[in-house]
């Protein structure tokens, strides 16, 4: 038969460990929230269905949980951040961007931006 202070510290040291195991696992599903979304892609500009009055363009945004981005199927680079800005020459009259983007998992998200170029 236990002492009644050693019975506190049994039931200390097991809540303890309960309490780290629940923050272990807490902690792996925040984690894996990532893996699940998938990689994703926010547009700063232009504005999709917009008119330019410029043939350069810059197209700017913000991509996260990627391994590889695309622009026209050319490879470009993002900051440490996530933020990427291209330079892009545009023809007259109707124009789409294309934006792809994949994660390591090989999920891939893909975004059209349509713009007119007037002159």
């Amino acid at each position: 038969m236990l002492k009644p202070y050693e019975d506190g510290k049994l039931i200390l040291k097991t809540l303890m460990v309960g309490i780290f195991v629940l923050c272990l696992i807490g902690y792996g599903i925040f984690q894996a929230k990532k893996i699940v979304e998938g990689p994703e892609l926010s547009l700063y500009s232009p504005t999709p269905g917009g008119t330019v009055t410029d043939n350069r363009l810059t197209v700017s945004g913000k991509a996260s949980n990627i391994s590889a981005i695309w622009l026209n199927d050319r490879p470009i680079v993002t900051d440490e951040s996530g933020v990427f800005n291209e330079k892009l020459m545009v023809y007259p009259g109707y124009n789409i961007i294309t934006l792809k983007a994949e994660d390591k998992f090989g999920s891939r998200v893909e975004k059209k931006i349509e713009v007119v170029y007037k002159q």
